[in-house]
């Protein structure tokens, strides 16, 4: 069995929901990520993306130098264990239509799962394996 601690992210960026959108634009752009974990103290309370930061702040027409992280974050956030099956934890995915998983162990952050992750795992011959594996072109 394929674990999602065979392959999850342990490079990880979080900001506490107090955090402005702007500084979580930049730090993605510094960092050449796409997401962001946001965190209240040491809890997950979810996970802005730079797609979240588009269609939540930017459309919205929200001010993203004042505007709070925890303002455009969704709030059910759906975790696994490194000791979960891979498959189950796509299956996740697919059930909440999330992309990505935070990976928890005794309550803390140890980690993130991407449906990139998995399909690298998964089907490293397919397209979506294949953008995922590649270097950011920032």
């Amino acid at each position: 069995m394929t674990t999602v601690g065979d392959f999850m992210t342990t490079r990880l960026v979080t900001m506490d929901g107090n955090a402005t959108v702007a500084a979580a634009a930049q730090e993605m752009r510094d960092s050449a990520i796409g997401d962001v974990v946001v965190t209240r103290g040491d809890d997950v309370v979810g996970i802005i993306t730079d797609r979240d930061i588009t269609v939540r702040s930017v459309a919205a027409d929200l001010d993203p130098n004042t505007t709070p992280l925890d303002q455009i974050t969704s709030k059910d956030v759906i975790t696994v264990s490194q000791y979960d099956d891979a498959v189950a934890a796509a299956d996740l995915m697919r059930t909440y239509a999330v992309r990505r998983l935070p990976v928890i162990e005794d309550g803390r952050l140890i980690g993130l799962v991407s449906m990139g992750d998995l399909a690298v795992e998964r089907e490293p011959q397919s397209v979506l394996a294949d953008i995922s594996a590649d270097d950011p072109n920032t």
